[in-house]
């Protein structure tokens, strides 16, 4: 009996808390909230149409991905194999730098929005290192898994036919 008794009366200490001012129950963040942010490139892999995979960035892919709170973002992604031009003025850069800088990197901004339901991203593109991927719908990228330090997306299918899977880490200041 007196346990029984214990027991209500812890429960109704610990909701009683809760109504008090100033004292707040800790909410789970919306999928929005948790997406907002920088985050670090960890790897890249590609699919093609018939199953072969690669890593396009390579193995050690550089870049970033940051997410504001109103609906923008920014990417970059590059493999450590970009090139540095030769005449130290990037408008002077050689047919075979650019075509190796273009092929190693891509970068692009714009805006999203998220499906809390999905757990899904659109992103509407507003300026790219690629030209070809501006002007089309939203593209919409698939959340597999988001915890605070890792987040992982796909992009289903990309104009060259190609799926891709993102492996982005939470950034730090260091």
């Amino acid at each position: 009996m007196r346990r029984r008794t214990l027991l209500r009366l812890s429960a109704i200490a610990v909701l009683g808390l809760g109504l008090l001012p100033g004292v707040s129950i800790a909410q789970q963040k919306t999928f929005k909230e948790q997406l907002v942010g920088a985050w670090i490139l960890a790897a890249v892999v590609g699919e093609r149409a018939d199953g072969s995979k690669f890593e396009p960035f390579g193995a050690n892919p550089k870049g970033i991905i940051i997410f504001t709170d109103d609906g923008h973002f920014s990417l970059f992604q590059s493999s450590t194999e970009v090139p540095k031009i030769a005449a130290n003025d990037r408008a002077k850069a050689t047919s075979e730098e650019a075509t190796a800088i273009v092929r190693e990197s891509i970068a692009y901004y714009g805006s999203y929005s998220v499906n809390e339901n999905e757990k899904s991203l659109a992103v509407k593109l507003e300026g790219s290192t690629y030209a070809n991927l501006l002007g089309g719908p939203e593209q919409k990228r698939i959340v597999t898994s988001l915890t605070p330090e890792e987040l992982r997306f796909s992009n289903p299918r990309t104009p060259a036919g190609v799926s891709l899977t993102t492996v982005w880490k939470r950034a730090k200041l260091r």
